[in-house]
């Protein structure tokens, strides 16, 4: 017998839904990825409405489960997986489909298989996946690449400033789903945002801002986004006093600026050399 690999509880009912997905783990820096669906879930109250079957993608001996275990006693045990939230966007005519999971580490065309078939039964047309990375870019930058395979989506894009995607060598769940929905006759978009180097261990909300713009755009719905502002300005004054406490991040920085004002970015990706610093900011911003 089959084990299905979306464990479906209800079947929501959605006007022109489009579909975004965000994954934990390699290409999740700085919680850009998995956290803006996070915030998406919240901003527009989604509902679950499916989950992954933890079984069926995810290597318990490299992802493994956690234990909640107090004084002797088991409290809890949570596999890796993923849940479907169905959401609506109030006054606009589209819908969301949001999708928060940790990025499989098996079958991932089974996976896209699945996710296909879920996306013709709900009727979605739009697939966009979230990714972001650490680069040479500064914490103030706002630098999002993207491949489409709609070129009236990518040239959206393009009006926004987003860098085409150009790039060889190890690839995440995102490729997958472009390359076989492009075939499928999905319209596929992969947004990559690029976080500084130096910042980890942190919600970078200036980048969830602007990205939340962007998805906007392409989707055709608006959200107050101020609290992500607000958010940005808070954490922006913390990381400018840590960094005059930091003579060599505040030189790495300033030869990334540098870079910047020669007016490529190009240059900024190897401006910063060896001597690379990180700040992990969980080392030094207390929690709310």
């Amino acid at each position: 017998m089959r084990n299905p690999g979306f464990l479906i509880e209800s079947r929501p009912h959605l006007d022109k839904p489009v579909l975004i997905a965000g994954f934990d783990g390699w290409g999740n820096a700085l919680n850009i990825s998995k956290g803006m669906i996070a915030y998406l879930v919240g901003k527009f109250k989604a509902r679950p409405f499916a989950r992954l079957n933890p079984d069926t993608f995810y290597r318990y001996d490299e992802n493994r489960p956690l234990v909640n275990i107090r004084q002797g006693n088991l409290k809890s045990l949570k596999p890796p997986g993923g849940k479907f939230y169905a959401a609506r966007t109030g006054a606009s005519p589209i819908d969301l489909v949001l999708l928060k999971a940790d990025e499989p580490g098996l079958a991932w065309y089974t996976f896209a298989d699945e996710l296909f078939s879920l996306c013709e039964d709900l009727g979605v047309e739009t697939i966009i996946t979230l990714g972001s990375m650490y680069d040479n870019v500064l914490h103030s930058d706002r630098i999002v690449s993207a491949l489409a395979s709609d070129p009236e989506l990518f040239n959206r894009l393009k009006q926004k400033n987003v860098v085409p995607v150009s790039y060889q060598g190890p690839s995440a769940i995102h490729s997958v789903i472009q390359s076989e929905g492009a075939g499928r006759g999905f319209k596929c978009v992969s947004l990559w945002c690029h976080c500084p180097y130096y910042l980890q261990g942190v919600t970078h909300f200036g980048i969830m801002s602007h990205l939340a713009s962007l998805l906007g755009c392409l989707g055709g719905f608006e959200m107050d986004v101020a609290d992500l502002q607000d958010g940005w300005e808070e954490l922006n004054t913390r990381i400018q006093e840590l960094i005059k406490t930091s003579p060599e991040l505040e030189a790495a920085i300033n030869k990334l600026r540098k870079a910047k004002l020669r007016g490529s970015w190009e240059k900024m990706k190897t401006a910063a050399g060896d001597d690379q610093k990180v700040i992990h900011l969980q080392d030094f911003l207390e929690p709310k």
